[in-house]
């Protein structure tokens, strides 16, 4: 199976770089299920080709596989897997391509973050729902797709299509986020995985659609597909998902994992689930209120959840917002429907802006409340000392509200595998002592009393999924 990735932007031998593939050298990898090869057929500063072909090992593929993996019933050997781009492929490119998937280019660390032109061609790809279904998965990603439906047997027209098309995609996109897009829907268009689902399938999937799959609209079925419909995993998915900064507000509403029927008139109603990110956003807004906290600066706003909250809510006369990355003020400003202008008379919105809340601003002060809503968790610790010199001693508001996740909680998340965090930006994760110890001490030194609640359900033995504390000077 065979996937080409090229690009035309200046010096595109820089693509060498990206990939951590010299284009000059040809390279080989060993599978658990074959080998893969890395080369260029094409190399110049105007055009530059990187090629992926993978030579899959019948013997050492039905050595990998169990029962319950696809295709087993067609037979151990012969069977399309070795031609067919799919999860094997997504594997192999994981494996060769590992670095550039992270997003890391020591060498040229601009060229990793900027978005180039990118065409990636997939000769053979298994696409269950046809041409349309790799449309529907690819084109809100900003891909043109144009998929080709392979017919079964050219001489013989009337036995119609295969359920493969020959995939091109052309775009601008980092190349990090083009590998892990691929990874993650190459298994989905195929609707099948080579290999048993593991607990940490969950963690692939997040880490991965880190970026993009949160916004997707779609997201659903391609969590479905990968996961393999498994109900725990999806639903573990789902709710992770709808816990980042990238999921529009309409995430907020619970995701259904499964049509329910229609209750009749003599079943009750299922009580209406509420996601952890609303259950958050819901205990932030009602403990400003019962602090009487009216001008809010929401700190690390992120794509404006709570600022768009805050801004129809008439209790609330001024509010702003500060965060680190351009590109979640940019979904904030869409979220409030606002460019940046200076204030206008009636408007709540005072000011969004970009800052880093390691250093002393100005813009920071003057509110009767700052809000740190799952920040301090992306944080390193050695830094956190000038996030609580800058928050509590320079800000200085009348009230602080932190909240972080309760990292006793992880083990209620099926699929998330022991240790790890919750999302793979977190720098830490604390126990609710350890968050205790912090917050009272930070509220010694400057003059605070704080109290702490729970957010979400309080589970009696490892407690709510987030934690919250309300600092009052």
């Amino acid at each position: 199976m065979l996937l080409t990735i090229t690009t035309t932007m200046d010096q595109a031998t820089d693509l060498g770089f990206l990939l951590h593939k010299h284009p000059d050298r040809v390279q080989r990898f060993e599978q658990s299920f074959g080998t893969a090869h890395v080369f260029y057929p094409d190399a110049d500063e105007r055009r530059c080709t990187a090629a992926l072909l993978l030579d899959v090992d019948p013997v050492k593929l039905v050595r990998t596989r169990g029962r319950g993996t696809p295709d087993f019933s067609l037979g151990q050997y012969v069977n399309d897997r070795p031609y067919a781009a799919s999860s094997l492929l997504a594997s192999a490119m994981a494996n060769v391509f590992r670095t550039a998937m992270r997003g890391r280019c020591d060498l040229r660390p601009e060229l990793a973050e900027s978005a180039i032109p990118l065409e990636i061609v997939l000769p053979a790809l298994p696409c269950r729902g046809g041409p349309g279904q790799a449309e529907r998965f690819f084109a809100p990603l900003g891909w043109d797709v144009f998929a080709v439906p392979v017919s079964l047997d050219p001489e013989f027209a009337e036995w119609g299509d295969s359920r493969y098309v020959t995939l091109t995609l052309t775009g601008t996109l980092r190349l990090a986020d083009a590998l892990n897009q691929l990874y993650v829907l190459l298994p989905v268009l195929d609707d099948a995985k080579h290999y048993w689902l593991a607990p940490d399938e969950v963690d692939k999937l997040i880490r991965a659609g880190e970026g993009w799959l949160a916004a997707h609209p779609d997201r659903g079925a391609i969590t479905r597909r990968y996961l393999a419909n498994r109900r725990g995993l999806v639903r573990t998915a789902l709710g992770r998902l709808a816990d980042t900064e990238d999921a529009p507000e309409e995430e907020l509403d619970p995701v259904q994992v499964e049509e329910e029927p229609t209750p009749t008139e003599d079943e009750p109603q299922k009580e209406k689930t509420v996601s952890l990110a609303e259950h958050r956003l819901r205990s932030v807004m009602q403990a400003l209120r019962d602090e009487n906290a009216r001008r809010v600066i929401d700190l690390g706003c992120g794509s404006g959840k709570l600022l768009s909250l805050l801004a129809k809510d008439d209790f609330f006369s001024e509010i702003s917002g500060t965060d680190v990355s351009h590109r979640a003020l940019s979904h904030a400003w869409r979220r409030l429907r606002w460019d940046g202008r200076p204030r206008r008379e009636g408007d709540r919105v005072r000011d969004v802006f970009q800052g880093a809340l390691t250093y002393a601003d100005e813009r920071f002060g003057g509110y009767e409340a700052a809000v740190l809503m799952e920040v301090i968790e992306h944080i390193d610790p050695p830094r956190l000392g000038a996030v609580e010199r800058v928050v509590f001693g320079h800000a200085a508001p009348r009230v602080v509200i932190v909240t972080t996740p309760n990292a006793e909680h992880n083990v209620r998340y099926e699929g998330l595998a022991p240790d790890a965090m919750r999302h793979s930006d977190h720098r830490f994760e604390w126990t609710r002592a350890e968050f205790r110890a912090w917050a009272d001490r930070v509220a010694a030194a400057h003059g605070y009393r704080v109290r702490h609640l729970p957010v979400g359900d309080d589970d009696p033995e490892v407690g709510a999924p987030t934690q919250m504390g309300v600092f009052t000077r």
